[in-house]
């Protein structure tokens, strides 16, 4: 089983100022947004010019600065790295035989799972990664 990491995420306290921040620091962009004002959340893709990677950067109005253990699964929002099976289903099966899948989500089309420090990743479809 190969696997593809394709993103990864933070949560900020003020979206605005993050992105002129990898703007200005490591020459990003905007490639996505997404803005869901009855959810209360905005996120954003950026890539830089060699792709490959993208950094979603989330920010929640009811979180501000960013505390792991109170708002993670709380909102749904888990800070995390993305990563792209060459099989889903196979790597879904694999991750639970392994006893590490922390949080499926089929409505999504994703699941996570946690490394041996308590990192999220997140695992997901191709078609879904971004």
């Amino acid at each position: 089983m190969e696997f593809t990491a394709v993103h990864s995420n933070i949560v900020v306290a003020d979206l605005d100022r993050s992105i002129a921040f990898y703007e200005k620091a490591f020459g990003m962009k905007v490639v996505r947004q997404v803005e869901r004002e009855e959810m209360g959340f905005r996120l954003v893709f950026m890539e830089s010019k060699m792709g490959g990677h993208r950094l979603e950067i989330t920010w929640h109005k009811d979180v501000g600065a960013y505390f792991p253990e109170e708002n993670e699964e709380r909102l749904g929002f888990i800070p995390h790295i993305g990563f792209v099976p060459d099989d889903f289903k196979a790597a879904l099966k694999d991750h639970k035989e392994m006893g590490i899948v922390c949080l499926e989500s089929p409505q999504r089309g994703v699941y996570f799972v946690k490394d041996p420090d308590g990192h999220w990743m997140e695992v997901v479809p191709r078609e879904r990664a971004f």
